[in-house]
């Protein structure tokens, strides 16, 4: 590839894989960054190569194992053809060049054409003793058990709502961990209610049903249409307590809780990429803006994946597919892909993706019955009753003003974790619409960096100056 056309794409999982796949068909080598140590994403992840464990690919993304071999066998013979960068974290993203980190070393990437694919991380609706030990999200149940072969506790409660609380609890007790319950928020006829939007999927709609069909004869302990209440214990997970449908209230002894309300796409690269954004009543969050074959806002700049709109694994695929063909256009690039067919197919995914956010919506109106002492943004320890009394004042009422006031979004999640949280509350106080109240700006760096570079020396950790000069 020369200089002229430098592409990039950030992510490694099935929109990046499949957007790499459809450039080196088209004679172009691309530049592919990955956070992770190994491809696949966070829905088809693999474990480390050194894990000391094994686990067969059936084990590990059960229906999916076909689906996820293919992905990894894909990249596998892309290796030859593109500049992987895996164990790279990219921070930043300025005029055509992305700043990256590897093993502590700090490198510029420039491009001509940028495909971001970042995927996705999980929605979180803070409750009292979200913050002990033992809480988890449930991808970060989904990290432990593929990446370290293990469960998040002896005794283990899933809850809040989405397709992925039910996949993780059939991975879990699949893989022999012990789940007490999954607790669902969503109820039930909600989600009778949006099956008609998703018929049009239904092997999709079967394996959920087969999940949930699988865990009951299992004996796992099944509530939907509850209330969480709170995650007790001093230090540690004690017990997860919960109100009913009926209004009862329980609570159940555990020593982990895995926790998460669907998902919310990464978007903090695409924002530093300077894309324009709109508020998605849908997804109830702000989306960076493309067109059907992924082109941003930003020329030169493209969208692919969850990173842009949560959709799934092989939506992704599609889109990582769609984004490719969409740039090789652009740079007078002959293609063979069937785009028009990429972009129906997307669209059929996208209706049933609508029925999947209506069946499984996080609970509505949580922010207005958090307590004041309740945790809201955890990296800066601001409590709710500090949003509350800066947005009673008067102070603020756009959430970047009560981000600039109060620090909540400024510590190490910058906002994954708190920013939506942040919103909601905000929303609830002032009587405003989510889309009224703006959007947290992100920041470079969008993730954790050493303010003094690490160093290495033969793979041995050194302080600056003991390093051998390069």
């Amino acid at each position: 590839m020369n200089d002229a056309h430098r592409v990039v794409i950030v992510g490694a999982g099935p929109a990046g894989i499949r957007a790499a796949e459809t450039l080196v068909a088209a004679g172009v080598r691309p530049v592919v960054i990955d956070e992770n140590a190994r491809w696949g994403g966070q829905i088809y992840r693999q474990p480390p190569a050194d894990a000391g464990f094994t686990r067969t690919k059936s084990a590990l993304y059960g229906f999916e194992a076909k689906k996820a071999e293919a992905v990894h066998d894909a990249m596998a013979r892309l290796l030859p053809k593109i500049d992987y960068r895996p164990d790279t974290l990219v921070w930043a993203c300025e005029q055509n060049r992305l700043d990256t980190l590897h093993a502590g070393h700090e490198a510029s990437v420039p491009f001509t054409r940028l495909i971001i694919a970042s995927g996705a991380t999980d929605r979180i609706v803070p409750l009292p003793g979200w913050t002990l030990a033992g809480v988890y999200t449930l991808g970060g149940a989904q990290v432990a058990l593929k990446s370290q072969g293990c469960a998040i506790g002896s005794r283990v409660v899933l809850a809040g709502t989405g397709p992925l609380l039910y996949l993780v609890a059939y991975q879990y007790v699949k893989a022999g961990a012990r789940v007490e319950a999954v607790l669902d928020t969503s109820p039930f006829s909600r989600q009778i209610a949006a099956a008609l939007r998703m018929l049009n999927q239904p092997s999709t709609v079967a394996k959920g049903l087969y999940y949930v069909g699988w865990l009951q004869a299992r004996g796992v302990r099944i509530e939907r249409g509850v209330t969480l209440l709170s995650i007790d214990g001093d230090d540690a997970v004690r017990a997860m307590r919960w109100r009913t449908r009926a209004g009862a209230t329980r609570t159940l002894d555990c020593d982990a809780v895995g926790m998460g309300f669907g998902l919310r796409p990464e978007t903090q690269l695409a924002d530093l990429a300077g894309c324009r954004f709109r508020f998605d009543a849908l997804n109830r969050c702000w989306l960076p803006e493309r067109d059907a074959a992924g082109r941003s806002s930003v020329r030169h700049v493209y969208l692919a994946g969850d990173g842009a709109g949560i959709a799934g694994a092989d939506a992704a695929e599609l889109a990582g597919r769609r984004a490719a063909l969409a740039l090789l256009e652009d740079i007078g690039v002959a293609t063979q892909g069937d785009a028009q067919k990429l972009e129906h197919e997307l669209g059929r995914i996208a209706a049933f993706r609508a029925g999947i956010e209506q069946a499984f919506a996080p609970p509505e109106n949580a922010a207005s019955t958090w307590p004041d002492d309740l945790t809201v943004c955890r990296c800066e320890e601001v409590s709710a009753g500090t949003l509350r009394a800066c947005v009673g004042s008067g102070l603020a009422t756009e959430v970047n003003r009560l981000k600039a006031l109060t620090r909540i979004g400024m510590g190490r999640c910058q906002g994954r974790m708190c920013g939506e949280s942040a919103l909601a509350l905000l929303s609830a106080e002032t009587g405003k619409p989510l889309a009224e109240l703006g959007r947290l700006r992100s920041q470079a760096p969008i993730k954790p960096i050493p303010i003094t570079p690490m160093l290495y020396d033969d793979g041995v950790q050194v302080q600056p100056e003991e390093a051998h000069d390069e």
